[in-house]
């Protein structure tokens, strides 16, 4: 029976896709059956019915109604209920639309058929909405003003045997422009009824464009994800207690992420929704024996709305516990570089490469400050804010799991700023830290001046090291190295073809994502290595939860994101997180 069952889950698990793929088709369908001709005897015998007006009419809003069902399928794959309810009412519509322009009895036929599917397994489509922002709006307006226009060509082209004479492109076009709007164009038709059912079809779209462009433009958002204020208080009272336990625990703190606590509030789950993924970071905080409380939270959150859940860059305790908790599967990602500062030293041959680089940017003149955030006056953080943007330049921000993405902030005063000056007294470089318990700290930040001498990055890891006693540290956190025991072992003598493909196909990738470059910086000293995993409900969404993680972190951007922090650079507000 247990068999059977999960048989029949793994069956309907892929009906949304179906019937949204089904959906869209009958879209495609319903615009080509307003735009070509409509069969002369059915017609004839239509209007013994019917007033020739009310065809003109529906055929107009079966060109409506095809362009709404075809924006409706990455809805209804998404299993969302909205879509679901809009499908059907559009699909029945259609069924009386298709008899009424034209007795076109199979298509009717074929959407009736379809919007009764929709009702048997409405149980399929229980996902509440997407966090949205207006941005959508304009979006759908383009979209929408696009397709009618491309629809409105495709009539005039499909209806030629109705115009007089051979209208240009050109007067075609602004036929289509004017009558979006309700205006007559320059092109000349046969018959009234020709005219009239053109003019209806153009005005019937450019109204559908107004109108969907006006309720998604005056609908209520549903807030993107923040952390509330009362959130972040609790969040800080857990890592206050178990803040130990991750070094990616305070990242949770970013103010574009949201939190899931347990039901006992012992434990949370912060989180960022990515294209249809429900992202975790790091491992849950709080204590271990409330992460399963934290975690279910979590999953039915991403049941509620059909999201994918994953989690990015946890520990080894965190991904069992998402493996055991969550029945997620789990893949290793890379291994964090943790430097432990009692046995950190500059001497031996290991480590003459750092040594010498140390030593070199100290005789040219630089010098190094520690000191934590809250002992830093106000227009030191922002000078070092400004020279740090400068220093980007227009490369994006990047950072969602191992970034805090703000500097000097009240509220982190527990952090630690190391700055690097010239010999003339100008600022060439810093790092950032954030707390890791009450004896670590973690790497949020690090940049310098590229015109700034090399070996900087490293002279103020080294400053850190050596003032890490009066700051009461004993551990540090440095960089992130995404698949480094594949760049290790496939570098070894004797390593496998597998092996040695993979390192080969990481070397090329490193020319835009840095992979082995961060792998060489971070082994230069001598760190501990622990690995960090990425778990993910299958194999089958594998691709697509690696796209969300590389749309959070940054490596892509799309326009709109884009445009954003390019108006966030001219704002004086405070520097997010770095690149490391």
């Amino acid at each position: 029976m247990r068999r059977a069952a999960a048989d029949e889950s793994r069956l309907l698990r892929g009906v949304p896709t179906a019937l949204a793929v089904l959906t869209v088709a009958l879209g495609v369908v319903d615009i080509f059956s307003a735009l070509t001709p409509e069969r002369a005897g059915r017609l004839a015998t239509l209007r013994g019915v019917l007033p020739l007006t009310v065809a003109n009419a529906a055929s107009a809003s079966t060109a409506v109604v095809g362009l709404l069902l075809v924006m409706l399928g990455h809805g209804l794959r998404r299993r969302k209920r909205r879509a679901w309810r809009a499908a059907v009412v559009l699909l029945l519509l259609s069924t009386v639309l298709h008899i009424s322009k034209g007795l076109d009895a199979e298509e009717a036929g074929v959407t009736l058929l379809l919007a009764i599917a929709l009702v048997v397994l409405s149980r399929q489509f229980y996902a509440a909405g997407d966090p949205r922002t207006r941005w959508r709006a304009p979006l759908a307006f383009l979209l929408m003003l696009l397709a009618s226009f491309v629809l409105g060509i495709g009539l005039l082209y499909a209806r030629h045997a109705s115009l007089q004479g051979s209208p240009s492109l050109g007067a075609r076009a602004q036929e289509v422009l004017y009558g979006l709007v309700g205006v007559a164009g320059p092109v000349r038709f046969v018959s009234d009824r020709a005219a009239d059912l053109v003019f209806d079809v153009l005005l019937a779209l450019g109204s559908a464009t107004g109108l969907v462009t006006a309720y998604l433009a005056l609908r209520a958002p549903e807030p993107v994800a923040s952390l509330k204020p009362v959130d972040e208080e609790r969040l800080r009272a857990l890592l206050a207690t178990e803040g130990e336990r991750d070094s990616l625990g305070y990242f949770a703190l970013r103010d574009d992420k949201a939190v899931m606590f347990s039901e006992s509030g012992k434990a949370a789950v912060s989180y960022r929704v990515v294209s249809g993924v429900m992202l975790a970071s790091g491992d849950p905080i709080g204590d271990p024996e409330a992460w399963p409380g934290a975690i279910a939270a979590f999953l039915a959150e991403a049941r509620r709305h059909a999201w994918v859940p994953a989690v990015m860059g946890c520990g080894e305790s965190g991904g069992e516990a998402w493996v055991r908790a969550g029945g997620l599967s789990a893949l290793e990602l890379g291994d964090e570089a943790i430097v432990d500062v009692a046995d950190f030293s500059l001497e031996g041959r290991a480590m003459r490469n750092v040594r010498q680089m140390v030593a070199r940017v100290e005789r040219a003149g630089y010098r190094t400050c520690v000191s934590r955030v809250r002992d830093i006056d106000r227009a030191e953080i922002d000078l070092i804010q400004q020279q740090a943007a400068a220093w980007r330049g227009a490369e994006v921000e990047r950072g969602f799991s191992m970034a805090l993405g703000r500097f000097g902030d009240a509220r982190d005063g527990d952090c630690v700023a190391v700055t690097a000056t010239a010999a003339d007294g100008r600022l060439a470089a810093v790092l950032h830290f954030v707390p890791w318990g009450t004896d670590g700290l973690s790497l949020d930040l690090m940049r310098r001046d590229r015109a700034a001498d090399a070996g900087l990055n490293e002279l103020m890891i080294v400053a850190a090291v050596r003032e890490a006693a009066a700051l009461g540290v004993t551990r540090l956190s440095l960089n992130f190295s995404v698949f480094r025991s594949a760049l290790e072992r496939g570098g070894r003598l004797g390593a496998g073809p597998v092996l040695r493909l993979w390192r080969e196909i990481l070397l090329i990738a490193s020319r835009w994502f840095q992979i082995e470059s961060l792998y060489r910086f971070n082994a230069k000293f001598r760190p501990v290595w622990e690995p960090r995993y990425i778990c993910y409900p299958g194999a089958a969404d594998i691709p697509r939860v690696a796209i969300a993680a590389l749309e959070a972190e940054a490596f892509i951007v799309w326009p709109k994101q884009w445009l954003a922090q390019r108006r966030a650079r001219h704002r004086p507000a405070p520097i997010t997180a770095g690149d490391h």
